[in-house]
């Protein structure tokens, strides 16, 4: 369940919260404390009936998105049965459940309703969307007629009028019309549609009906198909808040008390409890806790924080219970500064913008003057409308949204969505790809590396029981590890009586009569235990921890966030045979960052430790301006800033939601092969637009050729150009027509 806030105006101050869950929302007054004053909204009431109300609200003509929020609310409303939002009238009229509200009470609620829309944010939901879309231009229905019509009264030679012909093909050219004027009115210049209307007036006048309803056929086809593959260009807003709990506890006046978490004000106290997420950015005032803080620094060790150090919105407490000043609250904190960074990011254009379209652009002012010239010369109107027939233009808009819709088609088969054309084409010429480390080259949890033993009485298998023995039950991500890896070599876990854990140190307890010690080496040695095994002991970049018992050290631990065990096997791939130059960026400190880098054969000058979300950003954005084409893939609320800037974005499906809602790319299969396969994907489709321009071009080229000089009948010349257009469609749609295989598509340079 979702949860938005929302603060109304005052008087009376007051804050609701959003529950938004199964499609409905309700709203909850929780008498907190609300920071500022919202604009009121004026209205008016204009008729109400039993179960029926009807307003007045004027802001719906000049504000659209406040018309969008509000039709939003009400429509979600569980109280509410039918919305109907007009905003040309200013008219709202609500049908709701009178059997389960008063009409007074129905008319406060609505009222706060309407308050809230001024500023509510509203999460995406897929439902809503997909159902209130407004209803389709019936363009394709419309030319299908007319190409009936014009089949049954031509080569069929039934009685038609020709009026009834002509009428289903004017109204079917109207968005053509509109087209047209756009390009002179607008941008000042003839287009593509200015020359298909001139081809399909001309013909039509001449009585060849069945050549226009086939054009406009075609056209449809392809403009349903082009905005198929459309990218929405409005972002959805992203709150913080409903990442976080519902809820949170603080102390006032000595008390503790639960509140809604929009309530928190700054200077607050707050307390966040083992396996809650820190509510707001602040300070430490008494307590210890171990945060997991990989969602927002990408760390992927837990870092031990005491009385006066600052803590994070969205991190996790793993262990410990602390008391934190809030200081920073909402989208003030650094985790809502990630997304605000993200929402500035430039919203790029949806549409696949290609050299094919351009092309066809540019041949629109010879096509139409040599049209004019061979009616000048030959005074024959037929033969030049079959000069501007034969304009390159329908194959190309047809073929190349055919052919990304069939690369994406074919990319969501294999388990990669790709959002929109647009990624596709941005993808097919990527030359850098920026990854971040924590849980994208690594698998994003510890796992335990090596047991060695440093007593020779003691077997390696024993250092591992008894470890396992101590670490059970206990919540650190270490302690897990350990669990998991001797359950892996079958170890038995033995019972452990008396304990003590030490948070950030370590815990001791009795095991099998002995006192056994497991953590750090300053826990160990200041338990009394004889660390002299350790020296000489050759260091490693992996974390450790030492296991002794009866005062005798026994054995070290390694751990370590291991690398996805196919990350080599892609940056060398990227690296040598795509030719990218590969970057990395992480929050860990650099000793670690360029071990990892070593291991997978990155640069030292291409690795970037200690990076919080706003250098990521930084770190894409001076690529970008140095001319590259950048994929940046990461899957954290850390990374959302740095997915937006990129020209193409990747994430998993299992990564933070607001870093799946932001990249261009998700690989759903949580495997990095994935985006080696999506990058195949995308060259390919890129060669097959360069060999559809040529399967429309040559066939055209030639076909104008003979009309010009030798004359053509129009007829002709719209088999012609459909005839090519049928066959550059057919080549775009080789990605799902060929048989699914189980290996990536070979990379099309």
């Amino acid at each position: 369940m979702a949860k938005v806030a929302l603060e109304l105006p005052s008087p009376p101050k007051s804050q609701f919260t959003v529950l938004e869950g199964n499609g409905k929302v309700s709203l909850i007054d929780t008498n907190g404390h609300s920071k500022r004053e919202l604009p009121n909204v004026t209205y008016s009431l204009v008729h109400t009936t039993p179960g029926r109300l009807r307003f007045r609200v004027p802001r719906l003509r000049c504000d659209a998105d406040y018309a969008k929020r509000l039709e939003v609310l009400l429509s979600a409303d569980a109280l509410v049965k039918n919305v109907r939002v007009k905003p040309a009238a200013m008219s709202v009229a609500v049908t709701y459940k009178s059997d389960k509200v008063s009409d007074a009470k129905m008319r406060s609620h609505l009222h706060d309703l309407i308050q809230a829309a001024s500023e509510v944010v509203v999460l995406k939901n897929t439902s809503l969307s997909e159902t209130e879309k407004e209803p389709s231009w019936p363009g394709l229905q419309l030319s299908a007629v007319a190409t009936t019509l014009a089949v049954l009264g031509g080569p069929l030679g039934l009685p038609i009028p020709p009026l009834i012909v002509v009428l289903p093909i004017a109204i079917a050219t109207l968005p053509v019309i509109q087209r047209a004027w756009e390009g002179i009115s607008v941008d000042r210049k003839l287009n593509i549609d200015f020359l298909d209307l001139m081809a399909i007036a001309i013909t039509t006048f001449q009585g060849q009906f069945l050549t226009p309803s086939l054009m406009l056929s075609l056209i449809e086809v392809g403009e349903n198909i082009r905005d198929r593959t459309a990218r929405s260009s409005a972002q959805q807003t992203l709150d913080l808040l409903s990442s976080l709990g519902q809820f949170v506890w603080v102390e006032r006046n000595g008390d503790k008390q639960q509140i809604p978490i929009q309530d928190v004000q700054r200077g607050d106290t707050v307390i966040v409890y083992p396996g809650e997420q820190v509510p707001v950015d602040g300070s430490i005032l008494r307590g210890k806790a171990l945060l997991d803080e990989q969602k927002l620094t990408g760390e992927s060790m837990p870092v031990l924080k005491k009385k006066g150090q600052p803590v994070f919105a969205s991190t996790l407490v793993r262990e410990g219970r602390i008391y934190i000043v809030a200081e920073w609250i909402g989208n003030d904190t650094r985790a809502g500064q990630s997304i605000k960074l993200m929402q500035e990011a430039p919203v790029h254009d949806t549409r696949m913008e290609n050299y094919a379209t351009k092309f066809a652009q540019k041949a629109v002012v010879p096509t139409l003057l040599l049209g004019g010239a061979v009616f000048a010369a030959t005074r024959n109107p037929s033969r030049a409308a079959s000069v501007l027939t034969l304009d390159f233009a329908t194959g190309i808009r047809v073929s190349v949204p055919t052919t990304v819709l069939a690369a994406l088609t074919y990319a969501a088969r294999r388990g990669i969505l790709i959002r929109s054309g647009r990624a596709l084409e941005q993808l097919a010429e990527v030359d850098t790809i920026v990854f971040d480390k924590t849980g994208t080259l690594t698998k994003g949890e510890v796992d335990v590396v090596s047991v060695e033993s440093l007593n020779p009485a003691t077997s390696r298998l024993r250092v591992l029981e008894l470890a396992a023995a101590a670490e059970q039950r206990l919540t650190h991500p270490v302690a897990e590890a350990i669990i998991r890896y001797a359950q892996a070599e079958q170890v038995e876990i033995l019972p452990r009586s008396k304990w003590d854990y030490q948070l950030g140190l370590g815990v001791q307890a009795q095991i099998d009569g002995e006192t056994v010690y497991v953590g750090s080496d300053r826990f160990l040695r200041t338990s009394g235990v004889d660390m002299e095994a350790l020296n000489g002991h050759q260091k490693s970049p992996n974390s450790a921890i030492y296991v002794a018992s009866n005062g005798q050290l026994q054995g070290i631990i390694k751990y370590s966030d291991l690398l996805r065990p196919e990350s080599r096997e892609v940056i060398t791939a990227l690296s040598t045979v795509e030719g990218v130059e590969i970057h990395m960026l992480t929050g860990d400190n650099k000793r670690t960052a360029t071990a990892v880098a070593a291991e997978l054969g990155i640069l030292p000058t291409h690795t970037h430790a200690e990076a919080f979300p706003e250098q990521k950003a930084t770190v894409v954005r001076q690529l970008h301006e140095q001319g590259k084409t950048v994929a940046f893939v990461g899957d954290g609320i850390n990374d959302s800033p740095a997915l937006a800037y990129a020209d193409v974005s990747v994430s998993f499906a299992n990564g933070s939601e607001i870093a799946r809602e932001t990249a261009d790319l998700v690989l759903m299969q949580n495997d990095l092969h994935g985006l080696l396969e999506a990058i195949a994907i995308a060259r390919q489709a890129k060669q097959l637009i360069r060999q559809n321009t040529a399967l429309v071009a040559f066939p055209n080229l030639a076909a104008m050729a003979i009309a010009v000089f030798f004359g053509l009948n129009p007829l002709a010349a719209t088999v012609v150009n459909n005839g090519s257009t049928v066959v550059a469609g057919v080549n775009g749609l080789r990605p799902i027509l060929k048989n699914r295989q189980h290996k990536a598509l070979p990379s099309a340079r």
